[in-house]
């Protein structure tokens, strides 16, 4: 009888905001909120909302890049009880538009740098009736009907608002990265949210004392990682504009960070900054966390030697599978990307939907608390990603082909979605991969599958050479073949300045398909 009801995100940060008052919560180009600076921001944008009309379960589109804003705007939004739809600012004005419809988005909020879209965009929406820009531009013309964040938040109350939240409220949408094909929105409720972020701070060691750096667009789940779970135990995050080598190793000097979430490439270009920077100080991190794509086994290795306290590698999908290779085991399993998350199951599947014993290659499935209550609006998504076991339960399928071995450790083989197909073999363009980057004079490198007479699809390595470095494709066809199997064999290596990468730092192998596709080999 003593017992409240389980506390959602909002109501821990609202606690923080009372008991952690002077405490740091959020740090940005030299300005500091402090908890109760945090909270009252966000209270002042949700109380500014519910005065312009904006209903519980109202969808509101984020159009900004990171900063103080925009922090303000995802928590003022979840504090209303909407639903944050923060859009990945890289998109086009047309997908953009298409997301946002997509959401049936109210109300749309946009930073001053990207107002001119923010315009565009706005006059292809259907059901958007309120449109926010963070500092309304004095010297620029702007329509009417744009108004100001800043004078909003003004004259709004600062109480929190009396709003009621149920657990199973949409707490935000984000949208796909659409590497493998149209983007879909993947929902997200208020208690799996929490749970989600209850279960990762366990796996990536957040503490209250926690101060993470953020250097990828608050748009996207990687963020979502690191920003909720510091924030949820009541640990301060310190947001940078955009990741820069140089920038990150002085924010980790000057504000002791301890955590820190990026993409394989964002390591690749702070190891290469390391090596010319050996006063670099880097002694305060206790975290690291790396995902979105491979973290290739000489980066893994050569992130040991500079950070003590080594790398986590997680696997996950926004839709909520998770495994995560702790810094302990990574010794003798550089490959591998760990064990499910705490509460999380995972299986491998064949083609026949039956499950495959360990060390069998397959399809990889997962169920647990942390997984999406489904897509936006989407039921045939739902369908299609959905398993089901001998004994009716319900799993989520993850698009990606992988093994566990024999110690309970998952490995990731490839996307379903990118494997080739010659002379009726499967071939995983990633393990491929593994091998070419192995080679010195390689700084990244992507394998795809070009058309041929002969096999129907044959491997071809797309190559990006280290700086200052002359490769012969020729030389590095041959040495790679030599390690390869015969029916994986590279038929060509192309060098190219720079692989597409999406702000997660995922490859874009169906743009560099379309690119090729007119090559074809014997």
């Amino acid at each position: 009888m003593f017992r409240t009801p389980q506390p959602l995100l909002s109501d821990i940060l609202d606690l923080h905001g009372k008991w952690r008052a002077s405490d740091d919560a959020v740090i940005c180009q030299k300005v500091t909120w402090t908890w109760r600076d945090f909270m009252l921001a966000t209270y002042r944008f949700a109380n500014a909302l519910l005065d312009l009309g904006v209903e519980p379960g109202d969808r509101i589109g984020l159009l900004m890049s990171n900063g103080l804003p925009m922090v303000q705007a995802i928590f003022g939004v979840i504090r209303c009880g909407a639903t944050v739809v923060p859009l990945n600012t890289s998109v086009t004005n047309d997908a953009a538009a298409n997301m946002l419809n997509d959401a049936q988005v109210t109300t749309l909020v946009v930073t001053q740098d990207l107002l001119d879209r923010g315009i565009t965009i706005s006059d292809n929406l259907h059901q958007t009736h309120i449109r926010i820009v963070d500092v309304y531009p004095d010297a620029v013309e702007t329509r009417r009907e744009w108004l100001s964040l800043e004078t909003l938040c003004a004259s709004a109350q600062v109480s929190p608002p009396n709003v009621h939240i149920d657990p199973e409220d949409i707490v935000n949408i984000i949208y796909s990265s659409g590497t493998t094909g149209t983007p879909k929105g993947i929902a997200h409720d208020h208690i799996g949210r929490r749970d989600w972020t209850y279960d990762i701070a366990l796996a990536l060691r957040y503490h209250s004392r926690a101060r993470t750096l953020l250097t990828i667009g608050l748009y996207s789940n990687i963020s979502w990682v690191a920003m909720l779970s510091t924030l949820l135990v009541g640990g301060a995050i310190v947001l940078e504009k955009q990741f820069n080598p140089v920038h990150c190793l002085n924010s980790i000097r000057e504000y002791r960070i301890t955590h820190l979430a990026m993409v394989p490439i964002q390591y690749q270009r702070l190891t290469d900054e390391l090596k010319g920077n050996a006063g670099a100080d880097v002694s305060s991190m206790q975290a690291m966390m790396s995902c979105g794509s491979p973290l290739r086994e000489p980066l893994k290795r050569e992130l040991f030697t500079y950070f003590d306290c080594g790398i986590i590698e997680l696997y996950g999908l926004t839709e909520g599978i998770i495994t995560t290779l702790e810094p302990e085991d990574a010794d003798g399993r550089w490959s591998s990307v760990g064990r499910p998350l705490l509460g999380t199951d995972i299986e491998i599947i064949g083609n026949d939907d039956q499950a495959l014993k360990r060390g069998e290659v397959g399809e990889i499935v997962s169920r647990g608390r942390i997984a999406m209550p489904g897509y936006w609006n989407r039921p045939e998504a739902d369908k299609e990603a959905t398993w089901i076991d001998k004994n009716q339960r319900t799993w989520l399928r993850s698009g990606d082909i992988g093994y566990v071995d024999a110690d309970g450790y998952l490995y990731i083989v490839d996307r379903k979605k990118d494997m080739i197909l010659s002379g009726g073999q499967n071939i995983y363009p990633q393990d491929l991969e593994a091998v070419v980057a192995r080679h010195e004079g390689v700084f990244d490198v992507a394998v795809i599958g070009m058309a041929s007479l002969t096999w129907g699809e044959t491997p071809v390595a797309l190559l990006v050479p280290e700086p200052n470095v002359v490769l012969d494709p020729g030389e590095i066809k041959d040495w790679a073949n030599r390690q390869l199997g015969k029916q994986q064999r590279l038929a060509d290596v192309i060098l190219i300045d720079e692989l597409p990468r999406n702000p997660n730092g995922k490859i874009l192998k169906r743009e560099l398909r379309e690119v090729f596709r007119r090559q074809e080999y014997a």
